[in-house]
């Protein structure tokens, strides 16, 4: 796959990141911060948005560091939502949006990367522009618009009985 030991790193760590969220969305209906899980996925993903800034297959600066770049501040305010506006329900519309258009936006290069690369010597995709990609992203993208509806409706319920 000709990985360096950054990519390495960064895949670990990424992988660590999505499984967290994946596992905080199956317990919570949310990247919940306040979880274990959360936490696993906000510190990973910072790691690895920062380490992504250091990985170019091209050389030099790409669209997948300008994601990195914005996954970044995304999750940084959705933090500072989580840790400064704890009793602001409000905050948490914002907040639970925030950080699953992170999880979105990660899987873009996520998909990319992984679909021109595995299995190894045969790639499922032989180029970002390969329809099976442009097909993976619409079905995350589905996927992303239902659970934005679902979890708006489950922290109005929230809201309304004054929990966050």
């Amino acid at each position: 796959m000709g990985l360096s030991n950054l990519g390495i790193f960064h895949t670990i760590i990424g992988v660590t990141a999505i499984v967290a969220a994946i596992v905080s969305y199956i317990r919570y209906g949310k990247i919940a911060l306040s979880a274990l899980s959360g936490k696993i996925y906000f510190y990973g993903t910072i790691i690895t948005s920062l380490t992504s800034l250091g990985l170019s297959k091209a050389g030099g600066f790409n669209p997948g560091h300008v994601f990195s770049i914005i996954i970044i501040i995304l999750v940084a305010v959705a933090y500072f939502l989580h840790s400064k506006k704890p009793g602001q329900n409000r905050s948490r519309y914002f907040e639970n949006f925030l950080l699953s258009f992170s999880f979105f936006l990660s899987w873009l290069p996520t998909i990319n990367e992984t679909f021109t690369r595995v299995p190894i010597g045969h790639p499922l995709a032989k180029s970002p522009g390969d329809p099976i990609i442009g097909k993976t992203l619409l079905i995350i993208f589905i996927l992303f618009i239902a659970g934005t509806v679902y979890q708006f409706r489950k922290q109005k319920r929230m809201n309304a009985i004054g929990m966050s």
